[in-house]
Parts: structure tokens; C-alpha cells; sequence
């Protein structure tokens, strides 16, 4: 918003540590190269060349292995997987240099609206009038509780192992999704000889297996992976927590726009969570550049709720329906599965239709926009 010319106020305490990685998709990557940040990163990102799915659920029907290759579609990757902790510092550099950005090392706790502006009620007793809220202050969010907008929350029965692990052959920009009962086990490149890991099982086990001793567990994670990557040594911390979703009723209040898990709570799963949250930024920054007089119109936060909600809610069921098919024992879900695979791994046109949709909404019938081909890197043959 600083950037885009608005007079901007930052309030948020500082981020606590993260170890745990993203990966970056699509038009993440060109948005936080327009500002910048994504070139602050340099070697910090491992690019994603090939996406690999491996059923490995031992059912009766299961699906062919499908790789889908950037190179396909004429990019270099997909996206680039980095460390939260490297990104958080390379945005916190840009913001401290951008201009018209003013930071405050405090929570919000409440807004309500006075005459035309909002007022923004501080943790140390300020208070900000303002012609925009822009909340992006997590899935416990004030600022939405405050506006009144409900909440429509899910569970799943499984929670997620995350860690960071080295081994000893390398990954070649290469991810790999293997399909198990118990959900998704996602090896996601990291520079040199390390990667990303997700682990979604069934919450007891994993409860178990966060407890194992070190040298314990790296041998599992190689058997879980075939041994694809040789020799596994896992690195600290390793983090563990339940499955969720949420979703909510309305994007907007009155001058009020939720972006990130203020808005929408994914489990691990097919990257969406912030990639999302970052197709929320941009669409707010682009409507309101197009509203300059008042940001914070009525008409300005209808057009960004009617942006996000088919965004947001068809990811929200591709992401939901991947996971219920891999817990489901039903024959007839097990077929619809490995027919679709199937298809992905037998049809070109559907395939690259799949991975242009999966790059940015829309692109898997209009192809992709020349801006992210440039920002992402072309293929070259």
C-alpha cells in the first residue's frame, strides 16, 4: 500500500521464528517482484521444476504417477520454495525503506466506524482514523469480530508433521507428493542437498513419530520416500499440529477488507494458504489504486469481495476434496481418483491446462500472462 502511494500504517508486533517453508506459485512470485522482495532472496529460493505425484495408498484401484514439468508450459519452474524465516526478513528490509510506511510494535484490538473513517483501537492505548482496514491479522482475528462476519470453521482427523531435513542425493528442483492413506507426504526442495517436508497422518501416529529420537525418524522419512533421496538426517524443530479449515461468510465490513487467514484457513496442503493470501494483498492494492480518492468505499470492498470469493472458495474444495479422497475406503471415490490422474498422465491438453490453472485463475483457458512468464523465467530449449 506504502509503495502504490497510500499514506500506510503497519501495526503488528514483531514475527516470532519460523523454520518452515512456502512455496511460492505463480503470480506470488511476479507480485513480490514488483516489490522487490523476491530478488532480495537471490539463492535463498530453490526453484520447483517438476511437481511428481506417487500413489502410495496399497488400495486396489490406485492412480498412475504424474509428473508435471514447468518446462511443459515453456517456464524454467513453477514457482520457489523458501524459508518463512528468509522471506520475513527480506519483506521486513523492503519495509523499512519504503516511503509513506509508518510501523507500529503494537496488536490491534477492536475498529469501529466514525462518520466516514474507521478507527482502529491499539493494545497500548492509541487509536488510528483511517479510510481502509486492511486486516490481515491471522484466523483468531479482532478486526473480523469486530465487523461481525462469521466463520464457518471444519476439522480433519489428522494433523500435520512439519520439518526441514538434508540428504544425500540431490533433489534436481524437483517435488515430490506421495498419496497415503492417511493424506499427503510432500517433499518440497530447498537449496543444496535439503528439502521441505509435510506429513499429514493420523493424529496419534503422529504424535508418536514427533517423539522418536532423531536418527529414528530420519529413517523413516527415507522409507516413506522410497529412498528417492538417499540417506535422510532431520533437522530441528520439528513441528506438529491439527488439520483445520475455515472459511468466511464475507471478504468486507464497513472500510474493512480481511486478507490472509483472516479470511481463509487452509490445512498444508497443495500450497494455497499463503499463495492465497498474497492474490488477497494484490487484489486489495490494485482496487484500491483504482479508488485513490477513498480506498475505502463501499463500492471499492464489493468488487474485492466479488475478486476473492470464486478464488478462495474453488481452491478451498479442490484442496478439500484432495484430502477426503485419499481418507476415503469408498471404491467409486478410489476410481474417480485414478481416472482423473489417469487422464492427467495420458492427455497434454489437460495436463498443461492443469498446470496453468494451478499458476493463476484463469490462465488454463486464456494461457499465461506474459508479466508472470517474464517474472517466473521461460524454458529455454
Amino acid at each position: 500500500m506504502a509503495k502504490a502511494g497510500f499514506d500506510t500504517v503497519l501495526v503488528a508486533p514483531d514475527a516470532p521464528a519460523d523454520r518452515r517453508s512456502t512455496a511460492l506459485i505463480g503470480r506470488s512470485v511476479a507480485f513480490l517482484s514488483d516489490l522487490g522482495i523476491f530478488e532480495a532472496l537471490g539463492s535463498k529460493a530453490e526453484p520447483l521444476a517438476v511437481m511428481r505425484l506417487i500413489d502410495d495408498t496399497r488400495r486396489l484401484l490406485r492412480a498412475p504417477t504424474v509428473e508435471f514439468r514447468a518446462s511443459e508450459i515453456g517456464l524454467s519452474a513453477f514457482g520457489y520454495n523458501v524459508l518463512n524465516s528468509d522471506l520475513l526478513a527480506a519483506l521486513k528490509a523492503q519495509a523499512a525503506n519504503a516511503p509513506q510506511l509508518e510501523r507500529r510494535d503494537t496488536a490491534a484490538r477492536s475498529y469501529r466506524i466514525e462518520g466516514e473513517r474507521a478507527v482502529v483501537e491499539l493494545a497500548d492505548g492509541g487509536s488510528l482514523a483511517v479510510d481502509l482496514v486492511v486486516a490481515a491479522d491471522g484466523r483468531r482475528s479482532p478486526m473480523r469480530e469486530a465487523a461481525g462476519i462469521g466463520l464457518r470453521k471444519w476439522s480433519y482427523p489428522q494433523s500435520a508433521i512439519v520439518l526441514n531435513f538434508g540428504h544425500r542425493i540431490e533433489h534436481r528442483s524437483i517435488s515430490t507428493e506421495f498419496h497415503t492413506r492417511s493424506g499427503p507426504f510432500t517433499q518440497v526442495p530447498l537449496p543444496g542437498r535439503h528439502s521441505s517436508l509435510v506429513w499429514v497422518e493420523e493424529p496419534k501416529l503422529a504424535e508418536l513419530y514427533t517423539e522418536l529420537a532423531p536418527d529414528k525418524l530420519s529413517r523413516m522419512i527415507e522409507d516413506r520416500m522410497q529412498s528417492i533421496l538417499g540417506a535422510v538426517t532431520v533437522e530441528e524443530p520439528i513441528q506438529r499440529f491439527p488439520l483445520s479449515g475455515a472459511s468466511v461468510d464475507r471478504f468486507t465490513g464497513d472500510r474493512l477488507a480481511l486478507v490472509g487467514e483472516a479470511a481463509h484457513v487452509f490445512p498444508p496442503i497443495g500450497a494455497q494458504g499463503l499463495n492465497l493470501g498474497l492474490r488477497d494483498c494484490e487484489d486489495i492494492v490494485r482496487l484500491a489504486c483504482e479508488s485513490r480518492d477513498d480506498p475505502g468505499a463501499r463500492v471499492t470492498l464489493l468488487r474485492y469481495d466479488a475478486s476473492r470469493r470464486s478464488d478462495v472458495r474453488s481452491r478451498t474444495i479442490g484442496v478439500d476434496l484432495l484430502n477426503r479422497s485419499l481418507l476415503a475406503d469408498f471404491l467409486p471415490s478410489q476410481m474417480a481418483r485414478s481416472v482423473g490422474l489417469g487422464a492427467m498422465r495420458a492427455l497434454p491438453l489437460l495436463r498443461q491446462f492443469a498446470m496453468r490453472e494451478g499458476l493463476s485463475p484463469g490462465a488454463g483457458l486464456t494461457g499465461i500472462p506474459r508479466s508472470l512468464r517474464e517474472r517466473i523465467g521461460r524454458h529455454e530449449t
